[in-house]
């Protein structure tokens, strides 16, 4: 088997995002959340969280990374004493099916598109699975069933891969020497997420997220101002990380193949479009 690029592996991910990241977003899982009791933060981190079982609040602030710990602390493990991690999962499933129904359709939902992009994701994911060292959240999650529909397939296929994709990201950011909020400055810095929305979601005070871009500045990465970009320096370290994740993604992929992968590309490119125009990814704004 030819070697595969690392882009087409970030190409496939990056594609097919939306029809996972949804998740974070959607109504019918806020709703489905809040009937289980579970208030304020509780719904993101204890659903993508579940898969570990009722762990503590460290084990969750190690494989999230970059939000603040006393966010994490709010959540967890009080959800647990709320909902059983299997009815969160549960609940989280039911959610997907409800909202992807929403935004597909039954003519996209029922399609022999929907069915081989779920085959392909699901190749890849399993193929994933056979890799799971250093990858905890990844490797919790493929230890879940799979579902039965093609949709729910697909969402599940693309969830481990932004997991397995995930771990591989934390790895090269730690190797690079990084913490979570330096990471969110530094990806602040690129101008393509507001800095006040990375800060204000992950639960950062403005006083640790100046003190973090402090740093960088001082290491030569940030350049001065309100909102600073990166240095030359900056660049070519955040590029080090990207690459690096890219590569680390691509066991997963592999076994599609370029081909496979360019079919995974323009399959999910369709469904995702469904998925964005129908409003399903509302990223919040800064206040």
């Amino acid at each position: 088997m030819a070697e595969l690029e690392p882009a087409l592996a970030r190409t496939a991910w990056r594609t097919a995002e939306p029809i996972h990241g949804m998740i974070y977003f959607v109504p019918e899982a806020h709703q489905r959340y809040a009937a289980l009791g579970l208030r304020d933060r509780m719904g993101y981190f204890a659903s993508r969280a579940a898969a570990f079982g009722p762990v503590g609040a460290e084990a969750v602030i190690a494989t999230f990374f970059n939000f603040n710990p006393a966010l994490v602390r709010a959540a967890i493990p009080e959800a647990w004493r709320i909902a059983a991690p299997e009815d969160i999962l549960r609940t989280r499933l039911e959610a997907a099916d409800a909202a992807l129904r929403r935004a597909c359709g039954p003519d996209l939902l029922a399609s022999p598109e929907m069915a081989e992009a779920a085959g392909l994701a699901r190749r890849a994911a399993e193929s994933a699975s056979e890799h799971p060292e250093g990858r905890p959240l990844f490797a919790a999650t493929s230890a879940l069933p799979w579902p039965d529909e093609p949709h729910l397939v697909l969402w599940h296929a693309q969830t481990l891969l932004r997991e397995y994709r995930g771990d591989g990201h934390v790895a090269a950011l730690l190797l690079a020497g990084f913490s979570g909020i330096e990471a969110l400055v530094l990806h602040a810095a690129t101008g393509v997420v507001g800095a006040e929305v990375l800060r204000r979601t992950r639960g950062w005070s403005q006083a640790e997220w100046d003190a973090a871009a402090d740093r960088l500045r001082t290491g030569g990465l940030l350049e001065t101002g309100d909102e600073p970009g990166l240095t030359g320096t900056g660049r070519a370290q955040r590029q080090w990380v990207e690459e690096r994740t890219d590569l680390s993604a691509v066991p997963a992929y592999e076994v599609l193949g370029s081909a496979g992968c360019a079919r995974l590309v323009e399959l999910a490119g369709r469904i995702s479009r469904a998925v964005v125009e129908a409003g399903l990814i509302n990223v919040p704004k800064a206040a």
